[in-house]
């Protein structure tokens, strides 16, 4: 059972910065634990910076930046919402995620995710930076296509949904009593619902993962909203077992984001609008029950925007599978 080639279903929608940074995807990894129960830590990196209609490099470490976690969780040093060109302007989100996961039965999981959220965003020389406990999502999978080793060839198709509930705050001020914007708040104020449909395939060592996924969010008490947002997520695997205990996976992953931005009392401001593709590797390990996911995105595209352009991401996570024999559910 432990051969089995299925990447981990990661859907979700992210805390505050859902959409301005991963919008409402993220993939986790490949995992060779079939139908196992777990839980597992994620830390997630992304990063805007260098303005495209001045032909400014985009860095995936500008200047300054601390990728993990900032040096003043919650500072503001008199940060205005602007963008005049400043090359040093820059918009880092990090999330650190903790996610269980459980399986009702063989065909239908449970996912619960609880992020904290550590945003940075730096204009014109001022900095704000905004922590706190951020929306936390719940949803559920159903293995459509559940086909294991067939002659080395294994598929699988699962289809689901769920919510993003509007539990992180959003409704932060400056010293001068104004609220900060949506962006830069570890809560939405949302509740958000979304499907999605992941197919895996392989054959023998080698394997595919599509994932699309597809959101949309009410309005918080301030009247904003986010427009309709797809993610789509595109994985190209290759299986390394080096003994009983060790397996390698290295792999190709594509990422595509796309939103037509901010909404305020229901109408689009294409206030960080996001239309980006992102391509870079990734490197899962596992050691009997214990994981490591890791990936790294770079811009293949991005479209043309007056804000800091998308610079890239990167993903971390630690994990333990439990041996699940039974289920609630048969």
């Amino acid at each position: 059972m432990k051969k089995i080639v299925l990447p981990t279903l990661a859907f979700l929608l992210l805390a505050a910065p859902a959409w301005a940074c991963d919008i409402c995807g993220c993939f986790m990894g490949i995992t060779p634990y079939d139908n196992q129960s777990g839980f597992s830590i994620m830390h997630r990196y992304r990063v805007f910076n260098g303005y495209q209609l001045l032909g400014q490099r985009h860095r995936l470490f500008p200047t300054g930046v601390q990728p993990f976690f900032p040096s003043n969780p919650n500072s503001d040093t008199g940060y205005k919402h602007s963008h005049q060109g400043d090359p040093t302007d820059y918009e880092a989100y990090r999330v650190v995620e903790l996610r269980g996961k459980y399986f009702l039965a063989k065909r239908l999981e449970l996912n619960a995710f609880v992020p904290y959220v550590m945003n940075t965003t730096q204009s014109n020389g001022q900095q704000l930076n905004v922590a706190g406990v951020g929306d936390i999502t719940v949803f559920a999978g159903y293995h459509l296509i559940r086909n294991i080793e067939t002659l080395g060839i294994q598929s699988r198709l699962i289809v689901g949904g769920g919510v993003k509930f509007p539990t992180g705050d959003y409704r932060r001020t400056n010293a001068d009593g104004q609220r900060y914007a949506m962006l830069n708040q570890v809560g939405t104020g949302t509740t958000d619902g979304f499907v999605y449909a992941n197919y895996i395939g392989s054959l023998h060592s080698f394997g595919l993962s599509v994932n699309a996924s597809y959101r949309r969010t009410t309005r918080n008490s301030f009247q904003n909203s986010i427009a309709p947002s797809a993610t789509n997520f595109a994985t190209l695997f290759y299986r390394l077992p080096l003994g009983p205990n060790w397996q390698v996976y290295p792999s190709a992953q594509f990422y595509y984001e796309r939103t037509k931005g901010e909404m305020l009392d229901g109408q689009l401001t294409h206030e960080h609008e996001m239309n980006d593709a992102l391509l870079g590797p990734g490197l899962d390990v596992y050691y009997k029950n214990f994981s490591l996911n890791t990936s790294v995105q770079l811009p293949v595209y991005t479209a043309l925007t007056d804000h800091p352009a998308s610079a890239g991401r990167i993903v971390l996570a630690v994990g333990y599978s439990l041996k699940q024999t039974k289920y609630l559910v048969k």
